[in-house]
């Protein structure tokens, strides 16, 4: 078995940093988390189920290499991700002591390192910040490139800040107590990665198709490995988001405004994801900008991991007022992302409207308008 350790350099100069992907590789954090760092002090901040398996082994090497360290809880899910835990996080830091010279640890998913992340960049004008996560969607999607931020109730992430972490530490052996529904979610940002930037690698995935649910580190490694790695090139060449990076929206201008009117609840981000993407796609097809057959091709292979296609049956009004507080919006367009075909990707500026009309042209009506 084939499972050394891969490292995966996101280029920003003095702000670059290792992506670095291993197996049973959590009780050697500390000394790499020290490297990066200089810290001598962290906040360790996760949720209750993943403090329960990770935090300990986690805690126990952080002070093995000579950190001390506090451990903060908050509440699990993506309702979590608000203003509200973030003062409490404040004052928590405070309370321990937490200097200009200390460090935040996110262990856990997106929702943590999103949180903690936008904890760091604004605790005392800026702190290190150290990512290491327990969710697939985290590793290949939500840890890299320094998005962080917070929900506000009328639409996801609409306050955060760019905030690179010193390091990302993702132990693949985590996901071993993953639930599958999980473990698919996350796949649909690897199956984002091919369909906007790798045609050869989306083939790849349609190969394995369901084995990619199975946390079999000989498939899983590389694949996590090209993954980290699109998204590490095109935020190397676009850290902002004023242009390419806004690429890796692919399928999220639906899948925002379906958690939004989800309240966040019942539905996971990398599922509004799937059903957003094939939405894309048949829009692009729509617009006479993809081959035939993408979208097609592109719900196949969701549908092999076991993802969603279709929308939430919310009235496109209720859609239409979603978008309207979407933050890739300018004047009355949005960067809505089309294919060209598997592997080809652009942005398209569209009213809301355009990207959810009425009815699809080909006849078949939806509440969406769209798929």
């Amino acid at each position: 078995m084939n499972s050394a350790p891969r490292t995966v350099q996101v280029a920003l100069g003095e702000r670059s940093y290792p992506i670095v992907l291993g197996w049973e590789t959590l009780d050697a954090a500390g000394e790499a988390v020290a490297r990066a760092t200089k810290a001598t002090r962290a906040a360790l901040v996760t949720v209750p189920p993943v403090g329960r398996r990770y935090a300990a082994r986690l805690a126990r090497s952080l002070r093995a290499a000579g950190l001390r360290v506090h451990r903060f809880e908050v509440p699990d899910g993506d309702a979590s991700k608000n203003l509200r835990q973030v003062a409490r996080l404040y004052d928590a830091l405070l309370d321990a002591g937490l200097d200009r010279g200390s460090l935040v640890i996110a262990l856990g998913g997106g929702m943590v390192g999103d949180l903690a992340g936008f904890v760091a960049a604004t605790y005392l004008r800026g702190i290190s910040f150290v990512q290491v996560p327990t969710t697939l969607l985290a590793m290949v999607d939500a840890s890299i490139g320094g998005k962080v931020g917070v929900n506000l109730a009328r639409g996801k992430n609409l306050v955060g800040a760019f905030h690179q972490p010193r390091l990302v530490w993702a132990d693949v052996a985590t996901l071993r107590t993953l639930p599958r529904r999980q473990r698919a979610a996350g796949l649909a940002e690897v199956v984002k990665a091919g369909a906007i930037w790798d045609g050869p690698f989306f083939e790849r995935l349609e190969a394995w198709g369901p084995r990619l649910l199975e946390v079999d580190p000989e498939v899983l490694l590389p694949v996590l490995e090209r993954a980290c790695a699109i998204k590490a090139e095109v935020v190397g060449r676009d850290e902002r988001e004023s242009g390419l990076r806004m690429l890796l929206n692919f399928g999220h201008t639906l899948a925002h405004a379906s958690e939004a009117l989800k309240g966040y609840r019942g539905l996971l981000h990398g599922e509004a994801v799937a059903v957003g993407m094939v939405f894309a796609a048949r829009r692009s097809e729509d617009l006479g900008l993809a081959p035939a057959g993408t979208a097609e091709r592109l719900e196949a292979l969701l549908a092999a991991l076991g993802l969603p296609t279709r929308p939430s049956d919310f009235p496109r009004r209720a859609y239409l007022g979603a978008l309207t507080v979407d933050k890739k919006r300018r004047d009355a367009h949005i960067h809505f992302v089309v294919l060209r075909g598997i592997g080809r990707a652009e942005t398209l500026p569209l009213p809301a409207a355009e990207i959810l009309p009425p009815a699809r042209r080909h006849g078949r009506a939806s509440r969406t308008g769209g798929t």
